[in-house]
């Protein structure tokens, strides 16, 4: 499993419209790509405009290249992008160790 983790800052006072707008985008857009195994979003308590959002994926190439070049990302963007106060910086990681 690989995870995207990205992050996200947005424009000043629209936390609680951007909420609304990621859970919407990743319930009705990000969850029909192939691959996609479920999401998290983290909220700044320092910086209120700063998101963390994590997405799990199968592999890698579900992500950057089944989502990212498909017309799901284009609905994704057309629903989250507008609040973006610059591009989102993006990486993946593969879990190296876990505790239960």
């Amino acid at each position: 499993m690989i995870l995207e983790l990205a992050d996200i800052r947005i424009h000043p006072g629209q936390q609680a419209e951007f909420e609304k707008a990621i859970e919407r985008g990743l319930i009705s857009v990000a969850s029909r790509a192939k691959g996609y195994r479920g999401a998290k979003v983290n909220r700044c308590i320092e910086n209120p405009e700063r998101f963390v959002l994590q997405i799990f994926w199968d592999t890698l190439e579900d992500h950057t290249v089944g989502f990212r070049e498909s017309a799901l990302f284009t609905e994704w963007r057309a629903i989250v992008g507008p609040f973006f106060a610059e591009p989102p910086h993006v990486a993946h990681f593969e879990l190296t160790y876990t505790s239960a």
